[in-house]
């Protein structure tokens, strides 16, 4: 097999910054929560295989230092969105089975065999090109083949997939792998997760023979009925909790702190930051953190009318943002705090120290899949547990 070496940083990603202390913030990645979490996850679908999804390089967290982890822990089974990430995949887990979800972009068929990657067939206008490139080169490598069960994004309508069924009589047919995607399944009970279910256990009888997969994260929590052979976990590896409004069973993953590089008084009745949409409402101290929307700090945590701020952690106390995020900074209330307990140079926490991800994902109105897959370069990183 001839796997090409990858460019492991791609060109147009700045690098992080080596020395802390020219840092406006710290990412810490815990690779060993990671692997517990895989190994938590693979232990609850025992005897069914469990996957890793470590797209969008990683949820944010490190495609190589995560891949390198999962694999050394036992993983042989990775998801990637496409074939750049394949490639990087390849190049750290030389044995491992790597399915490319975004499927088959046309022309790009010789790739995948280039570093025995396996699309996921999201049509049949894909699954027509990758036959006929198979023929043509008389290539054995595997595909999946995506089934579209409610979701309505990608995959072959079910009709398809009955049309296509009867090539499992062929010795050669090509696919390695079922699958479909849940809708839903972060609301365990939304009736789409039972019709989705269903739905594909009588696809799965037209491909006998043929490993399937329909569990992501959330669908692992759904119970037995979801798992068939493999499992896909992706947002739990990272810390973030599949179903909203429980106690999380995952490990944290991710501690994120921001440099203080000024404290500055505020007049009473004197705005902070664009807009003028913090007000002062007594005399107040604002501690201005380097950290902005820049740096995946989403704007969205500003403080506005009727919503409260998103807070952060200084000298040990939660503090609330004052007015907007911007691009490298953020202002921070620190009133409260005792004289001096606030410095420059002291680390803000963002994320840690009781401030889990979806917290801070509600504060921002959002998911903590945007916010960890968002999280930025400029941040010096510190990967625990390499």
């Amino acid at each position: 097999m001839t796997v090409h070496e990858p460019d492991l940083r791609p060109a147009d990603v700045p690098p992080a910054a080596s020395d802390p202390t020219e840092a406006g913030g710290i990412l810490t990645i815990d690779l060993a929560a990671i692997e517990a979490n895989w190994k938590m996850l693979a232990g609850m679908t025992v005897p069914v295989e469990c996957a890793a999804v470590v797209k969008a390089n990683a949820y944010g967290c490190g495609l190589e230092p995560v891949t390198r982890t999962l694999s050394e822990a036992g993983c042989r089974t990775f998801f990637v969105a496409d074939v750049a990430e394949g490639r990087r995949v390849r190049a750290l887990a030389p044995e491992a089975v790597i399915y490319v979800l975004n499927g088959l972009m046309p022309g790009s068929a010789p790739a995948f065999a280039a570093d025995y990657l396996r699309p996921v067939i999201n049509s049949t206008t894909e699954l027509a090109e990758w036959d006929a490139f198979v023929a043509i080169k008389n290539w054995r490598g595997g595909a999946a083949v995506h089934v579209d069960t409610g979701m309505n994004r990608l995959g072959i309508t079910v009709d398809e997939a009955a049309a296509v069924a009867p090539r499992m009589q062929s010795e050669n047919h090509g696919f390695t792998l079922l699958m479909s995607h849940l809708a839903c399944a972060e609301i365990p009970d939304h009736p789409m997760n039972d019709r989705q279910i269903r739905l594909f256990r009588e696809i799965r009888l037209l491909y006998r023979g043929v490993p399937s997969s329909l569990a992501n994260s959330s669908g692992i929590f759904l119970g037995g009925s979801a798992y068939c052979d493999l499992v896909r976990p992706g947002v739990a590896l990272y810390g973030v909790y599949p179903t909203p409004g429980k106690k999380s069973p995952m490990r944290p993953v991710v501690d994120l702190r921001g440099r203080i590089i000024q404290v500055r008084p505020v007049n009473k009745g004197e705005t902070v930051g664009y807009g003028a949409a913090f007000a002062a409402a007594r005399p107040s101290r604002i501690a201005v953190v380097a950290v902005g929307y820049a740096d995946g700090f989403l704007r969205s945590a500003s403080a506005a009318r009727g919503k409260p701020a998103a807070e952060v952690i200084v000298a040990g106390k939660r503090c609330p943002i004052a007015g907007r995020v911007s691009m490298d900074l953020l202002a921070v209330d620190v009133t409260d705090l005792a004289e001096g307990a606030a410095r420059r140079g002291d680390l803000a926490t963002l994320i840690g120290d009781g401030i889990s991800v979806d917290e801070l994902a509600a504060g921002m109105g959002t998911i903590g899949y945007e916010v960890l897959t968002n999280l930025g370069q400029r941040y010096h990183r510190v990967y625990k547990g390499e």
